[in-house]
């Protein structure tokens, strides 16, 4: 057997997918890896085997929390409704799909464009340059989500510590983030009570009122759904409304016939997704409950795993031409927001956000362009310019 690739594989100064998941992808079986934390696990990459280890039941994230020494990439491992199993997951997942309804994320489609716009409106009457991530990509999705939730427009700086808090990859800042946590929990629970006495049309009051037969989300399980909402919705989309103007950038042709055909965004969107690996790495190890057959690997019970989303979306088996940008092709089947019980229950808002977002940046500044250099990223999940300088 080959010695174990050292992971995470993908540099955080780009967008590039690591040569050494085409390489994985070659294979016809698992990868193994070993990692900075807690030792070796397995790699899936391809289509066929990350759908499996995201979707069989014979998989188990919520065993992380049950050990004591867990595989990951990074100093921290993740909580809440993301590494919760069935059935607890599921009664969750279908309680809040009630409230996070189609009606309740297209009636923030205007919201979205009315921010965007003012943002554009502000950038124009600074003039140039304007920090794309600073003055357009994180105030976005802050803005969305607390209207989705209802927090006040005062508050909206306290949310992004938090949220950058719990992000963070640095080892160091482990105290500082359970403060954090503590201090977001705290603040959400509030609006939680402030909710029940007098209800509005948000999602905070939409979830307390649903319901399945007499079971009801209790005040534990509104605080997790609300931190994932804010931390998912939030770092996924601000990264990426960056990450889609640079790959677009370099690609003029596409880009040229986006600017002239909009109608196409929506398509163009779920392209961007499937093409642009976000996550610095796979982050969520899923336990064998049993022996189980992935692909030409036979996984032992209670060995780890970990589902690269990224790579699964460049594998040739599934998409033709995988590293080429094409918004004529049928993205639709990719991973950028899981697959299966882990399906995220904000895509609809965040593809929402990400069509508008977008669709009002090249309609107000058709001449956007790089004036500088890009500062990226280098200490959280997610990949993408921490600073990119536009002029227009």
């Amino acid at each position: 057997m080959e010695p174990p690739l050292s992971y995470p594989f993908n540099r955080f100064d780009g967008l590039e997918l690591s040569e050494r998941y085409a390489q994985a992808l070659s294979r016809t079986g698992l990868t193994r890896i070993t990692l900075p934390f807690d030792g070796d696990a397995w790699l899936a990459t391809r289509y066929e085997d990350v759908r499996l280890v995201l979707s069989d039941r014979r998989f188990s994230r919520a065993e992380a929390t049950q050990r004591e020494r867990v595989p990951r990439a990074f100093p921290r491992v993740a909580g809440g409704i993301v590494i919760m199993d069935p059935p607890e997951l599921t009664r969750l997942r279908k309680l809040a799909l009630q409230a996070f309804t189609v009606r309740r994320v297209e009636g923030l489609r205007p919201h979205v464009r009315e921010v965007a716009d003012g943002l554009i409106d502000d950038m124009l009457r600074r003039g140039a340059p304007a920090d794309l991530v600073a003055d357009y990509a994180l105030p976005i999705p802050m803005s969305v989500i607390c209207e989705l939730l209802g927090v006040p427009l005062a508050d909206q700086p306290r949310f992004k510590i938090w949220n950058d808090s719990l992000l963070s990859t640095n080892a160091l800042s482990a105290e500082e983030t359970q403060q954090n946590l503590g201090e977001l929990s705290h603040y959400i629970m509030a609006l939680i009570d402030e909710r029940r006495a007098r209800p509005r049309d948000d999602l905070i009051s939409a979830m307390i009122q649903a319901r399945d037969q007499d079971d009801r989300l209790s005040q534990g399980e509104l605080v997790l759904l609300c931190i994932a909402i804010l931390v998912a919705g939030y770092e996924g989309v601000s990264s990426h409304i960056p990450n889609f103007l640079y790959t677009l950038l370099s690609r003029p042709d596409t880009l040229d016939r986006l600017r002239s055909d909009p109608d196409r965004m929506a398509d163009a969107v779920e392209e961007l997704l499937r093409l642009i690996p976000l996550a610095s790495a796979a982050m969520f190890v899923h336990f064998a409950r049993e022996d189980v057959q992935v692909g030409d690997t036979l996984v032992r019970a209670g060995e780890a795993v970990f589902a690269s989303v990224g790579a699964a979306n460049r594998d040739p088996h599934r998409f033709h031409q995988p590293d080429h940008l094409d918004i004529d092709r049928d993205a639709s089947g990719h991973f950028a927001f899981g697959h299966g019980m882990h399906h995220c229950i904000g895509a609809g808002l965040a593809r929402v956000e990400l069509q508008e977002a977008l669709g009002v940046l090249l309609r107000r500044l058709p001449e956007i362009h790089l004036c500088g250099e890009i500062e990226w990223k280098t200490k959280t999940f997610f990949r993408g310019p921490r600073r990119m300088p536009v002029a227009w």
